[in-house]
C-alpha cells in the first residue's frame, strides 16, 4: 500500500462484518483502511482524528444511529465524503441519510463488487446508490404517500428512531447529549408533523411506513 491510498474508516457494531468488508476492500488497489469505530460517537471521535478520505457508516448502532453520526460529522468537516452501508432496504432511511450529507447508500445484500463501485464513486466526489435502493426510491416518489423521511429533519428522525425503539425521554437525551425538554419538544413537533395525537398512532404510522419493523435495534 502506498501513501497515495485514499483512507477509510469503517463504522459496524459487528466486528465480523468489519473484518469481511476490510477483507474486501483492501485487496482493491488504492484502498486502505486506517480505522474502525463501532457506534456513531466512536466514529465521530476517531474522523476528527483521523480525517480519513472515506467513511462508510452502518445505521443501526448502540447509542446514536449511522444517520445522527453523518450529521454531526458534516456539521464538522463540510467536505466529509461518507458511504452508508446497511441492511436498511427502507426508501426512507436513504432519504435520511443523504439528507444528513451521505454521499452514497448501499444494501448489505449488494454484491461486494457494488459496496467497491460505490466506494470509487463517492471517492471521486459522485453520488452513488445501490440498484435495490433506486428502485425503492422510485416507489416511493410514485407512492403518494407523505412518509416520515419526506418531513422529518434527520435529527427528529434520529429521535423518532430512538422512540420507536422504546428508549425514555432521559435515555435519548443522555444519547443525543441534549436536555429531556428538547427530546419531549421534539417528541412533541414529530408528532405535529406526522399528523398523530398520540404514541400509539405513531406506532402504526411507523409500521404502515415499514420503519418500526427496521428500526434500530443494534441488530441490523
Amino acid at each position: 500500500m502506498s501513501a497515495g491510498d485514499a483512507t477509510i474508516l469503517l463504522v459496524d457494531d459487528h466486528s465480523v462484518v468489519r473484518e469481511g468488508y476490510r477483507s474486501v476492500l483492501q485487496k482493491q488497489p488504492g484502498l486502505r483502511v486506517v480505522a474502525e469505530a463501532a457506534d456513531g460517537a466512536e466514529a465521530y471521535r476517531l474522523f476528527k482524528s483521523v480525517a480519513p478520505d472515506l467513511v462508510i457508516m452502518d445505521l443501526s448502532m448502540p447509542g446514536i444511529g449511522g444517520i445522527e453520526a453523518v450529521r454531526r460529522i458534516r456539521q464538522w468537516d463540510k467536505g466529509a465524503r461518507i458511504l452508508v452501508f446497511t441492511m436498511h432496504q427502507n426508501a426512507g432511511f436513504a432519504v435520511q441519510a443523504i439528507r444528513a450529507g451521505a454521499r452514497g447508500y448501499v444494501t448489505k445484500t449488494s454484491p461486494p463488487e457494488t459496496l467497491v463501485r460505490a466506494v470509487m464513486d463517492v471517492l471521486a466526489g459522485r453520488i452513488a446508490i445501490s440498484p435495490d435502493i433506486d428502485h425503492e426510491l422510485a416507489l416511493s416518489r410514485i407512492s403518494g404517500e407523505s412518509s416520515a423521511a419526506d418531513v422529518l429533519t434527520p435529527r427528529e428522525f434520529e429521535v423518532l428512531r430512538l422512540l420507536l425503539a422504546e428508549e425514555s425521554t432521559e435515555e435519548i437525551a443522555e444519547t443525543l447529549h441534549v436536555s429531556p425538554k428538547t427530546v419531549a419538544n421534539l417528541h412533541s413537533l414529530i408528532k405535529d408533523k406526522l399528523g398523530v395525537d398520540s404514541d400509539i398512532e405513531l406506532v402504526r404510522l411507523a409500521l404502515r411506513q415499514g420503519l418500526l419493523t427496521q428500526v434500530d435495534l443494534g441488530k441490523a
